[in-house]
């Protein structure tokens, strides 16, 4: 018969070996999105079998991956200031956003390549709501123009975040200077019309 004291230990064993995998994760596919399960697993300290026994598939591997890391963004973004002025909130917003996305954009390719499109659409479900906000703010005080949808909008900002990330990897814009390139791009996207040149 199995002692019962042991149960609670397992499960404790098993929470730090997942989180020691995940963390493993994070950090090897935010540096290469192709690493192996296999780099991986030694990383984290863990067997094949063990991985697997807690991860079915490279595909929950990496949604655990990114959740993890969405989590942690979360935490970020959610400290960023957003009262005021809404131009002025944007470029608090896509700074601390373009670090973020910097940070997960080599996992969040990985991510696209193996989730279905709306999983990876359903985790970004926080950073789309409070940029959301944010524009329709802006189009309240009349700095945000208000002739495009806002969808469109929201989803103008967020492709050309991670369009930057994936021009920082392929070494044509220098990571230096991307925020500053970004938050122009979107400040210009964004200015109400009688305010653009």
């Amino acid at each position: 018969m199995v002692d019962s004291a042991a149960r609670p230990k397992r499960r404790a064993d098993a929470e730090r070996s997942i989180a020691r995998i995940v963390a493993a994760a994070r950090e090897l596919l935010s540096a290469d999105p192709n690493a192996k399960t296999d780099d991986i697993a030694r990383a984290a300290g863990v067997g094949r079998m063990t991985l697997y026994g807690h991860f079915g598939t490279r595909a929950e591997l990496i949604d655990a991956a990114l959740v993890e890391a969405l989590r942690t963004g979360d935490a970020v973004l959610s400290s960023v200031d957003l009262g005021g002025n809404a131009r002025e909130a944007m470029a608090r917003l896509l700074d601390s956003s373009w670090q973020v996305v910097a940070q997960s954009a080599a996992l969040l390719a990985a991510a696209e390549e193996v989730l279905p499109t709306g999983r990876v659409r359903e985790l970004h479900e926080e950073p789309v709501r409070r940029m959301t906000e944010l524009i329709r703010r802006g189009q309240e005080q009349g700095v945000f123009r208000t002739d495009l949808p806002l969808d469109w909008l929201v989803n103008v900002v967020h492709y050309l975040l991670h369009g930057a990330a994936a021009e920082v990897r392929a070494g044509r814009l220098a990571s230096s200077r991307a925020a500053d390139v970004i938050t122009r791009s979107v400040q210009s996207v964004l200015a109400a019309p009688q305010e653009n040149p």
